[in-house]
């Protein structure tokens, strides 16, 4: 064999070599995620083991289908889940929450906490301290609420967590009302904060308002010392007003004045008027609803897709959450304690999933 044959084998050989070693690495190395990938496509989903405990089956083209796997596969990626101190029912415990973060991994999914600093419901007319701390000096709550949050880190390791939930008038009052104490306030978002960067720094943090336009301003101007990453914001047209050119200038102004990304880490849309159990909707009037967007299948996806397109468009749009696609009427069509958002689930009065899900979608 001639000299020059057998270096040009030999060169041969190694290319061959070299180009199955970087076949190999790309196969077995996760791609870089995308620009739509990082998006957040979310539903909370936080009454799912409740439903699931007293019976209800989530279908999809009317066969059974896990609604986590149902929500995955019309797109959501990340789901939120809200957290309860101490419940007095059982609900949204430690436990609960943790096993649903775990199943929701399991199905894909990122999850994002709504840690609500309270042993029931935390809203802007409600932010009552838990019991357990009730009695705490200041000093011994911004203790008790941090080391509360690193266990959260430890055992549940959100991606996503906020800092209460629908913090409009700060969390864990008195002593943390953003305006009878806003230092105090202040303190306990920075400590927990804190806490959360240097324990999870891969774990992003949200401060929530209810809320958009003068209030949403305000609000965020206050808090503008904590470190953070998202602003989330509640936005409901039965409160929060129908005109959707509003939700889009406080997207873009908060979003440039503090130079964060944004979502709506709540809203909602009626598929319908009528009711399926006999407990009160909130939603059930047409004056309650946005001009163009009828109470219908197709109204409710469009409502879903303008939010989403909205955010998509805006140099700030980080994402958006559907809250309450899950509430279906669970206890029976005569149950005065069931769901009053049956009319605005993802799922239809036969716990069939809507064409709403196609919002979900990366287009």
């Amino acid at each position: 064999m001639k000299k020059s044959t057998l270096l040009l084998l030999v060169s041969l050989l190694l290319l061959a070599t070299l180009q199955f070693s970087c076949s190999k690495e790309e196969a077995t190395t996760a791609p870089e995620p995308t620009p739509e990938d990082s998006f957040i496509r979310a539903a909370d989903i936080s009454f799912i083991p409740l439903i699931e405990s007293e019976g209800t089956v989530y279908k999809y083209n009317g066969v059974a289908q896990n609604p986590l796997a149902t929500l995955k596969n019309a797109g959501c990626n990340t789901v939120r889940i809200r957290l309860w101190k101490t419940p007095s029912v059982n609900q949204s415990t430690f436990n609960e929450v943790k096993a649903l973060a775990i199943r929701a991994r399991q199905s894909g999914l990122k999850v994002w906490l709504s840690v609500h600093y309270s042993d029931t419901w935390a809203d802007p007319g409600a932010q009552t301290t838990p019991a357990e701390w009730a009695s705490l000096s200041f000093n011994d709550l911004k203790t008790a609420a941090n080391n509360y949050t690193s266990t959260i880190l430890t055992e549940i390791q959100p991606d996503i967590i906020q800092i209460g939930n629908e913090i409009n008038s700060g969390l864990l009052w008195p002593q943390g009302h953003l305006i009878n104490n806003e230092s105090q306030c202040l303190q306990l978002l920075s400590t927990i904060s804190n806490t959360i960067r240097t324990q999870s720094p891969n774990t992003k943090i949200m401060l929530h308002y209810a809320g958009i336009g003068s209030g949403a301003t305000w609000f965020f101007n206050k808090v503008s010392s904590i470190n953070y990453d998202y602003i989330g914001l509640s936005y409901y047209p039965v409160w929060h007003g129908k005109i959707l050119s509003d939700v889009t200038n406080t997207i873009n102004t908060l979003g440039q004045t503090h130079n964060k990304k944004v979502l709506i880490a709540e809203t909602a849309y009626p598929f319908t008027l009528n009711w399926n159990d006999w407990t009160n909707n909130i939603v059930g009037l047409q004056d309650q609803l946005i001009p163009g967007y009828p109470a219908s299948n197709s109204g409710q996806r469009s409502f879903v897709l303008a939010i989403k397109n909205t955010l998509k468009q805006s140099t700030y749009g980080q994402g958006f959450c559907y809250w309450g696609g899950e509430w279906v009427a669970f206890r029976g069509p005569q149950s005065t304690n069931g769901s009053p958002f049956e009319n605005q689930a993802l799922w239809d009065f036969n716990n069939n999933s809507l064409p709403v899900m196609e919002a979900f979608s990366q287009n």
